[in-house]
């Protein structure tokens, strides 16, 4: 062989020598930080970035410490963990998706009450609470709102690599804070972008969008298989196995827009009796707490509250908190969950609808 090629094989060799070396060094400095929590809890004094709800929410659940979570959409980024712990003595760990499908809450509730979860070392987990959206209720079962990164929820270490060799992951959360030094408030995590001056009634009009009416009522019992499945596959199991944690579960305060759309769409009496069967079945277990927050009507009614027409200000977080704490709100059987709801027609019913939207138009 010539001494071309031997040269030519050599510079292969070192080349790939220090390829290896890289990625090595890289492998061990991303499992040092690990800043998904993917296999550890965080070291002590680095400033972690927490933004990333589908990376990072695998990794909180199985690796920090909590005796309690918070599960659901994006109803449930404005809570503040602090608040839970003083209010409830209990540390709060958020672990929201925004948009999130039942499946979404049953991806992460699987790793939650994971046996073996290291940082909480099996212990029990105290109190869950849900935010549930009805409308997301006739979802398909396995539906889910985003793709989820399967490498950082799944237990095969052959495809770690895709964290372990990530740019984004060296780039974004390790070099950047490192260099920054803006670690996020694990209270306020994935947090609204919305801040105060968002929250009011111009705003909200000017982005609201009448959708399209529809002539034929809803059959007021369609709603409900699709809502069973949901419940039998991905809500209700968790609270049969789990009987000493409390679940918490609430229906969030969409503003009166919201049931504009349900009148305009023409399926009030169907959505109503998707409320009334979902409480039924939730009422049922002995550790569910169940919370209607929707038939507040100076809240609802003042689109000052509200960025859009669903979203809430914070201090309605903090506010649903105090009554997670009190009772206030509680629902404890069908009966007054159906007084409920039709304290709720009787706030759609008085609402000026056209005088809103003449104003506006």
């Amino acid at each position: 062989m010539k001494k071309k090629e031997y040269k030519a094989i050599n510079l292969i060799g070192i080349f790939a020598a220090i390829v290896a070396v890289m990625l090595a060094a890289v492998s061990v400095l991303v499992i040092y930080v690990d800043p998904f929590f993917h296999y550890h809890a965080p070291v002590k004094g680095f400033p972690y970035v927490v933004d990333n709800q589908l990376s990072q929410n695998p990794g909180m659940a199985r690796n920090m410490t909590y005796d309690s979570c918070i599960i659901g959409s994006s109803m449930t980024v404005n809570f503040h963990t602090d608040d839970f712990n003083e209010l409830m003595g209990l540390n709060t760990l958020k672990l929201s998706y925004s948009g999130a499908y039942p499946r979404d809450d049953k991806n992460i509730l699987d790793i939650v009450f994971e046996e073996g979860t290291l940082a909480r070392q099996n212990s029990d987990v105290k109190a869950v609470f849900i935010g549930l959206d009805m409308p997301t209720m006739t979802a398909a079962t396995d539906e889910i709102k985003y793709p989820l990164p399967m490498y950082l929820y799944d237990k095969n270490p052959v495809n770690d690599v895709k964290y372990l060799w990530n740019k984004d992951v060296l780039l974004e959360y390790i070099l950047r804070p490192m260099i920054q030094k803006n670690p996020s408030n694990m209270s306020e995590i994935y947090a609204s972008w919305w801040t105060e001056e968002y929250y009011n009634i111009d705003w909200v009009m000017q982005g609201y969008e009448v959708p399209e009416p529809v002539a034929d009522k809803m059959d007021e019992n369609l709603l409900i298989p699709q809502t069973r499945e949901n419940l039998e596959q991905n809500i209700l199991p968790f609270i049969k196995e789990n009987p000493d944690t409390t679940f918490y579960i609430f229906f969030p305060p969409y503003s009166i827009l919201y049931w504009n759309n349900v009148l305009v769409e023409n399926h009030l009496d169907a959505t109503m009796n998707q409320y009334q069967f979902a409480a039924s079945e939730l009422l049922a277990y002995d550790n569910v707490r169940l919370f209607y927050f929707q038939n507040m009507k100076d809240v609802v009614t003042d689109l000052d509250n509200y960025a859009d027409y669903t979203h809430y200000k914070p201090d309605i977080n903090r506010y649903m908190t105090e009554c997670f704490a009190n009772g206030e709100h509680e629902i404890t059987s069908s009966s007054q969950f159906a007084d409920e709801l039709q304290k709720m027609r009787d706030i759609i019913d008085a609402f000026d609808f056209r005088e809103l939207f003449d104003r506006y138009s």
